[in-house]
Protein backbone atom coordinates (compact mmCIF):
# COMPACT_ATOMS: atom_id res chain seq x y z
CA UNK A 1 0.00 0.00 0.00
CA UNK A 2 1.53 3.45 -1.00
CA UNK A 3 1.35 5.93 1.36
CA UNK A 4 -1.79 7.87 -0.57
CA UNK A 5 -3.64 4.47 -0.14
CA UNK A 6 -2.53 3.94 2.98
CA UNK A 7 -3.95 7.40 4.49
CA UNK A 8 -7.28 6.61 2.54
CA UNK A 9 -7.56 3.28 4.29
CA UNK A 10 -6.92 4.79 7.77
CA UNK A 11 -8.90 7.63 7.34
CA UNK A 12 -11.68 5.62 6.75
CA UNK A 13 -10.91 3.52 9.82
CA UNK A 14 -10.89 5.94 11.82
CA UNK A 15 -14.27 7.67 10.96
CA UNK A 16 -15.24 4.11 11.25
CA UNK A 17 -14.39 3.16 15.01
CA UNK A 18 -14.84 6.67 16.56
CA UNK A 19 -18.15 6.41 17.27
CA UNK A 20 -20.93 6.37 20.28
CA UNK A 21 -21.07 2.73 20.02
CA UNK A 22 -17.37 2.58 21.63
CA UNK A 23 -18.47 4.21 24.30
CA UNK A 24 -20.14 1.55 26.81
CA UNK A 25 -17.26 -0.62 26.13
CA UNK A 26 -14.78 1.21 27.37
CA UNK A 27 -13.59 3.04 29.84
CA UNK A 28 -14.00 6.53 28.43
CA UNK A 29 -17.61 5.39 29.52
CA UNK A 30 -16.72 6.52 33.36
CA UNK A 31 -15.69 10.49 32.79
CA UNK A 32 -19.09 10.35 30.18
CA UNK A 33 -21.26 10.29 33.23
CA UNK A 34 -20.20 14.02 34.20
CA UNK A 35 -21.20 17.19 32.71
CA UNK A 36 -18.77 19.92 34.89
CA UNK A 37 -15.38 20.28 33.08
CA UNK A 38 -13.55 19.56 36.82
CA UNK A 39 -15.89 16.48 37.25
CA UNK A 40 -15.05 15.17 33.53
CA UNK A 41 -10.88 15.83 33.67
CA UNK A 42 -10.90 14.75 37.32
CA UNK A 43 -12.89 11.06 36.73
CA UNK A 44 -10.94 11.00 33.49
CA UNK A 45 -7.14 11.24 35.18
CA UNK A 46 -8.56 8.57 37.40
CA UNK A 47 -9.90 6.00 35.00
CA UNK A 48 -6.96 6.14 33.07
CA UNK A 49 -4.65 5.72 35.88
CA UNK A 50 -5.73 2.03 36.27
CA UNK A 51 -6.67 1.51 32.55
CA UNK A 52 -4.65 -1.68 32.46
CA UNK A 53 -6.02 -4.95 32.42
CA UNK A 54 -9.46 -6.46 31.39
CA UNK A 55 -11.91 -3.83 30.61
CA UNK A 56 -14.75 -4.77 32.64
CA UNK A 57 -12.15 -4.87 35.97
CA UNK A 58 -11.37 -1.31 35.13
CA UNK A 59 -15.01 0.39 34.74
CA UNK A 60 -16.05 -1.27 37.85
CA UNK A 61 -12.83 -0.11 39.84
CA UNK A 62 -13.50 3.16 38.08
CA UNK A 63 -16.85 3.01 39.10
CA UNK A 64 -15.63 2.55 42.55
CA UNK A 65 -13.51 5.29 42.79
CA UNK A 66 -16.22 7.76 41.78
CA UNK A 67 -18.98 5.77 44.21
CA UNK A 68 -16.52 6.88 46.96
CA UNK A 69 -16.22 10.29 45.78
CA UNK A 70 -19.78 10.07 46.25
CA UNK A 71 -20.07 11.19 42.40
CA UNK A 72 -18.76 14.36 42.51
CA UNK A 73 -15.23 13.92 42.55
CA UNK A 74 -14.17 17.69 41.74
CA UNK A 75 -16.20 18.80 45.49
CA UNK A 76 -14.76 15.40 46.99
CA UNK A 77 -10.72 15.94 45.75
CA UNK A 78 -11.07 20.13 46.83
CA UNK A 79 -12.37 19.59 50.16
CA UNK A 80 -10.75 15.92 51.11
CA UNK A 81 -9.20 16.06 54.49
CA UNK A 82 -6.76 13.45 55.80
CA UNK A 83 -8.96 12.46 58.26
CA UNK A 84 -11.72 10.61 55.47
CA UNK A 85 -8.33 8.04 54.46
CA UNK A 86 -10.62 5.32 55.61
CA UNK A 87 -13.01 5.59 52.91
CA UNK A 88 -10.31 4.32 50.87
CA UNK A 89 -9.90 1.08 52.66
CA UNK A 90 -10.08 -2.51 51.16
CA UNK A 91 -9.57 -0.62 47.05
CA UNK A 92 -7.25 -2.20 44.70
CA UNK A 93 -6.89 -2.51 41.14
CA UNK A 94 -4.02 -4.67 40.03
CA UNK A 95 -0.76 -3.06 41.53
CA UNK A 96 -2.46 0.33 42.43
CA UNK A 97 -4.17 0.21 45.68
CA UNK A 98 -5.73 2.38 48.72
CA UNK A 99 -2.54 3.98 49.59
CA UNK A 100 -1.98 5.15 45.92
CA UNK A 101 -5.35 6.21 45.92
CA UNK A 102 -5.36 8.15 49.02
CA UNK A 103 -2.08 9.82 47.72
CA UNK A 104 -3.43 10.67 44.22
CA UNK A 105 -6.17 12.36 45.60
CA UNK A 106 -4.09 14.90 47.74
CA UNK A 107 -2.39 15.29 44.83
CA UNK A 108 -4.99 16.04 42.72
CA UNK A 109 -6.21 18.65 45.32
CA UNK A 110 -2.78 20.39 45.54
CA UNK A 111 -2.79 20.25 41.76
CA UNK A 112 -6.34 22.32 41.64
CA UNK A 113 -5.28 24.63 45.05
CA UNK A 114 -1.82 25.56 44.13
CA UNK A 115 -1.32 24.88 40.00
CA UNK A 116 -4.59 26.20 38.98
CA UNK A 117 -5.93 22.79 37.44
CA UNK A 118 -4.97 19.86 35.71
CA UNK A 119 -5.08 21.44 32.03
CA UNK A 120 -3.04 24.17 33.28
CA UNK A 121 -0.65 21.77 35.05
CA UNK A 122 0.02 19.90 31.62
CA UNK A 123 0.29 23.21 29.51
CA UNK A 124 2.65 24.29 31.78
CA UNK A 125 5.51 21.49 30.57
CA UNK A 126 4.59 21.74 26.64
CA UNK A 127 7.70 22.35 24.64
CA UNK A 128 8.12 22.33 21.18
CA UNK A 129 8.90 18.73 21.53
CA UNK A 130 5.34 18.00 22.14
CA UNK A 131 3.53 17.27 24.86
CA UNK A 132 5.92 14.82 26.08
CA UNK A 133 8.33 17.07 27.95
CA UNK A 134 4.63 18.27 29.73
CA UNK A 135 3.59 15.05 31.28
CA UNK A 136 7.32 14.70 32.55
CA UNK A 137 7.08 18.13 34.31
CA UNK A 138 3.48 17.43 35.33
CA UNK A 139 4.80 14.15 37.35
CA UNK A 140 7.16 16.44 38.90
CA UNK A 141 4.62 18.91 40.60
CA UNK A 142 2.04 15.97 41.15
CA UNK A 143 4.53 14.46 43.54
CA UNK A 144 5.47 17.20 45.21
CA UNK A 145 3.10 15.98 47.88
CA UNK A 146 4.44 13.74 50.35
CA UNK A 147 4.08 10.33 49.05
CA UNK A 148 5.62 6.74 49.06
CA UNK A 149 8.15 6.29 46.39
CA UNK A 150 5.75 3.49 44.82
CA UNK A 151 3.27 5.44 43.82
CA UNK A 152 5.55 7.91 41.47
CA UNK A 153 5.07 4.46 38.98
CA UNK A 154 1.55 5.15 38.74
CA UNK A 155 2.38 7.99 36.56
CA UNK A 156 5.06 7.59 33.59
CA UNK A 157 7.41 9.53 32.67
CA UNK A 158 8.30 9.86 28.77
CA UNK A 159 11.66 11.28 29.85
CA UNK A 160 12.80 8.32 30.91
CA UNK A 161 11.69 6.41 27.97
CA UNK A 162 7.87 5.44 28.63
CA UNK A 163 5.09 5.46 26.30
CA UNK A 164 3.30 6.81 28.93
CA UNK A 165 0.45 5.27 27.03
CA UNK A 166 -2.57 6.09 29.93
CA UNK A 167 -1.07 9.83 30.03
CA UNK A 168 -1.28 9.75 26.05
CA UNK A 169 -4.64 8.69 26.42
CA UNK A 170 -6.04 11.12 29.15
CA UNK A 171 -5.20 14.15 27.18
CA UNK A 172 -6.77 12.20 24.02
CA UNK A 173 -9.71 12.37 25.74
CA UNK A 174 -9.20 15.98 27.47
CA UNK A 175 -8.32 17.85 24.20
CA UNK A 176 -9.18 15.79 20.70
CA UNK A 177 -12.72 17.81 19.67
CA UNK A 178 -16.25 16.13 20.74
CA UNK A 179 -17.66 16.30 17.43
CA UNK A 180 -17.84 12.64 17.31
CA UNK A 181 -18.96 12.28 20.74
CA UNK A 182 -16.24 10.37 21.83
CA UNK A 183 -13.73 12.60 23.27
CA UNK A 184 -14.47 15.37 25.08
CA UNK A 185 -12.30 18.61 23.30
CA UNK A 186 -12.75 20.22 26.96
CA UNK A 187 -9.26 21.59 27.05
CA UNK A 188 -8.64 24.64 24.48
CA UNK A 189 -5.58 26.02 25.56
CA UNK A 190 -3.59 22.55 24.00
CA UNK A 191 -3.72 21.89 20.53
CA UNK A 192 -4.64 18.57 19.23
CA UNK A 193 -1.54 18.48 16.67
CA UNK A 194 0.36 18.04 19.89
CA UNK A 195 -1.41 14.67 21.15
CA UNK A 196 0.73 11.13 20.52
CA UNK A 197 -1.21 8.17 20.18
CA UNK A 198 -2.02 5.80 22.91
CA UNK A 199 0.49 2.88 22.21
CA UNK A 200 -0.77 -0.15 23.29
CA UNK A 201 -0.19 -3.72 22.02
CA UNK A 202 -3.18 -3.20 19.45
CA UNK A 203 -2.08 0.12 18.07
CA UNK A 204 1.82 -0.65 17.97
CA UNK A 205 1.38 -4.20 15.97
CA UNK A 206 -0.89 -3.14 13.26
CA UNK A 207 1.39 0.45 12.74
CA UNK A 208 4.12 -2.18 12.54
CA UNK A 209 1.81 -4.24 9.87
CA UNK A 210 1.52 -1.06 7.85
CA UNK A 211 5.24 -0.13 8.44
CA UNK A 212 4.57 3.19 10.01
CA UNK A 213 6.75 1.62 13.19
CA UNK A 214 10.01 -0.19 12.86
CA UNK A 215 11.09 -0.35 16.27
CA UNK A 216 10.13 -3.64 18.04
CA UNK A 217 9.83 -1.71 21.89
CA UNK A 218 6.97 0.01 22.78
CA UNK A 219 8.80 2.97 24.51
CA UNK A 220 9.10 6.59 24.13
CA UNK A 221 11.23 6.45 21.03
CA UNK A 222 8.98 4.05 19.07
CA UNK A 223 6.18 6.47 19.93
CA UNK A 224 8.05 9.35 18.86
CA UNK A 225 8.65 7.30 15.27
CA UNK A 226 4.89 7.12 15.37
CA UNK A 227 4.30 10.48 15.87
CA UNK A 228 6.25 11.45 13.15
CA UNK A 229 4.22 9.19 10.96
CA UNK A 230 0.97 10.47 11.63
CA UNK A 231 1.88 13.68 12.27
CA UNK A 232 2.64 13.23 8.12
CA UNK A 233 -0.86 11.98 7.05
CA UNK A 234 -2.30 14.77 9.35
CA UNK A 235 -0.65 17.64 11.11
CA UNK A 236 -3.60 18.76 13.06
CA UNK A 237 -4.91 15.51 14.27
CA UNK A 238 -2.97 12.59 14.27
CA UNK A 239 -4.23 10.98 17.27
CA UNK A 240 -7.55 10.78 15.17
CA UNK A 241 -5.79 7.31 13.61
CA UNK A 242 -6.01 6.07 17.17
CA UNK A 243 -9.00 4.71 16.40
CA UNK A 244 -8.23 3.26 12.98
CA UNK A 245 -5.31 1.23 15.05
CA UNK A 246 -6.62 0.14 17.64
CA UNK A 247 -10.15 -0.79 16.05
CA UNK A 248 -7.92 -2.55 13.38
CA UNK A 249 -5.92 -4.38 15.45
CA UNK A 250 -8.78 -5.04 18.62
CA UNK A 251 -12.08 -5.92 16.22
CA UNK A 252 -10.41 -6.71 12.59
CA UNK A 253 -7.10 -9.06 14.52
CA UNK A 254 -5.61 -7.40 11.19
Amino acid sequence: MNKKDLKIFLDEKAIQYENGDFIPHDPIQIPHRFELKKDIEIAAFLTATIAWGNRKSIISNATKMMDIMGNAPYDFIINYDSEQAHLFDGFVHRTFNSGDLETFIRALQHIYLNHGGLENAFKKGITSEGLQPAISNFKKLFFEVEHLPRTQKHVSDPLKNSAAKRINMFLRWMVRDANAGVDFGIWKTISPSLLSCPLDVHTSNVARKLKLLKRKQNDAKTLLELDKALRKMDPNDPVKYDFALFGLGAFEKF
